[in-house]
């Protein structure tokens, strides 16, 4: 269902046929009004937004690959 946004003359028009409602009718209306707002939110456990590292190396291995891996920073004239 698309949404439809009234501006505040049509919502006066609306509310001049509503406010001569009996009171019993006013508050289902309110209430059918309200369940519309009510937005199922997902809820997602923080947990599946991460993980842990997974891996059959260890500590000192990774420390060792990282530091081969960084590239030395050379003076390139010209780029400062």
């Amino acid at each position: 269902m698309a949404n439809l946004t009234l501006n505040n003359k049509t919502l006066e028009k609306y509310f001049g046929l509503l406010k001569g409602l009996d009171n019993l009718s006013k508050k289902k209306l309110i209430i059918k009004l309200t369940e519309s707002l009510d937005i199922k939110e997902e809820k997602v456990e923080i947990r599946t937004l991460f993980g842990a590292w997974e891996d059959d190396k260890d500590s000192d291995e990774i420390i060792k690959e990282i530091r081969e891996s960084r590239i030395e920073k050379t003076e390139n004239p010209g780029f400062e």
